[in-house]
């Protein structure tokens, strides 16, 4: 992701988000056509969650992936993609578990979908 974020290389819809407390980047969060998965034919993922750890248990992640599903939603999208290794956190912001997925080192992961109103 930092490659990506250093050379910009977002297309069409895809884009970062980030969270800012006093100043400073506390939490981000992406939303792309691609993601560590050898799956082209599911997108948008929401990717590359991350809240800074003093700012933990604010909801920050959770307003993050409101507000790329809400962009999802703008851009004519019906449904979001996340991708983890976590059992529990994603469901508790609607998502449900979908499948476990192969990703590009070899490791299992599991793919949580959300159907966007």
């Amino acid at each position: 992701m930092l490659e990506i974020l250093q050379a910009w290389a977002f297309t069409d819809w895809e884009t970062p988000f980030v969270a800012i407390a006093n100043g400073q980047i506390v939490g981000m969060a992406s939303i792309m056509k691609t993601d560590y998965y050898p799956l082209p034919e599911i997108y948008p993922w929401i990717s590359s969650i991350f809240v800074a750890e003093d700012y933990r248990g604010y909801r920050i992640s959770e307003k993050l992936i409101d507000f790329a599903n809400k962009y999802a939603t703008e851009c004519g999208f019906t449904r979001t993609y996340i991708p983890s290794e976590h059992v529990g956190l994603y469901e508790k912001f609607g998502y449900q578990y979908l499948k476990d997925i192969t990703n590009y080192g070899n490791g299992t992961d599991r793919l949580y979908i959300k159907e966007l109103k």
